[in-house]
């Protein structure tokens, strides 16, 4: 079984995403071998109420929680949002947050995302961070906005020890103390879609500096297709155990598992 934890729903407000329904999402799924995704809303990230996006989301995956796990985008610039956080975690059920400091207006340094995020630690919330949402040379005219800078990342997890952190869409991140043994908390882990298997082998160097239990599976899809990055864990130079453990087991020690 495959468990993606870097998956959306809804539309984006700058291109066309196809496979961005429950339906499409699954099939897409299906067709890749891949059981349960970790998904946010892809419509949150461009509207100003993003908590609208959310309750699309919730009402989309009602009928495929099995599969499906909801993850709420949160917005702790908008003065709204802790009675976002209340609704997303206790009568939604979301199993974690997606944050876009970038889209959003905010610094991760800033008291209210510092907030929000000690907020998500005491609920015991894992926090995604996707450091990009597109690449930079398919984005709109009308918009720039900035990769997240790893310090930034590196900051965070220093100041939160005790929360538990989801780095989507990174790379070269083992040049960083985010990819060095021994530098930061043991609270984050590091998806893979956008890290190297071969040249440069970026993924071969964050499992030998973090451990296999640090790394997890993630495509990006409907915004990418899966293909990358399920080429990438097969090529992998690991032993099967190792590999199985991205592919599944240490997202089903963030999300759980329903077997």
């Amino acid at each position: 079984m495959i468990f993606d934890v870097n998956a959306y729903l809804g539309h984006f407000a700058f291109r066309q995403l196809r496979h961005n329904t429950p339906e499409g999402l699954l099939r897409l799924m299906d067709s890749k071998g891949i059981e349960r995704a970790a998904v946010s809303s892809a419509s949150a990230i461009t509207y100003r109420n993003c908590q609208s996006g959310n309750e699309e989301l919730f009402a989309a995956v009602k009928p495929h929680r099995d599969r499906l796990i909801p993850l709420a985008v949160i917005n702790p610039f908008y003065a709204g949002w802790r009675d976002d956080l209340e609704i997303c975690h206790q009568q939604f059920g979301m199993q974690g947050l997606r944050l876009y400091p970038k889209w959003h207006n905010y610094a991760l340094a800033d008291p209210c995302a510092e907030e929000l995020i000690s907020a998500a630690v005491e609920r015991n919330l894992p926090v995604s961070i996707p450091f990009r949402v597109e690449d930079y040379r398919q984005r709109s005219w009308l918009v720039d906005v900035p990769d997240i800078r790893p310090a930034e990342v590196v900051d965070l997890v220093k100041k939160h020890p005790k929360g538990r952190f989801l780095l989507l869409n990174a790379a070269g991140l083992s040049g960083t103390p985010l990819g060095r043994p021994g530098e930061l908390p043991a609270n984050y882990v590091i998806e893979i879609s956008r890290a190297s298997a071969v040249l440069g082998n970026e993924i071969g160097q964050l499992l030998a500096a973090l451990g296999p239990d640090r790394l997890v599976f993630g495509s990006g899809m409907p915004f990418t297709y899966p293909d990358p990055a399920l080429l990438k864990l097969e090529v992998l130079d690991a032993p099967e155990q190792v590999k199985e453990q991205v592919r599944r087991g240490n997202a089903a020690g963030l999300f759980g598992d329903p077997t």
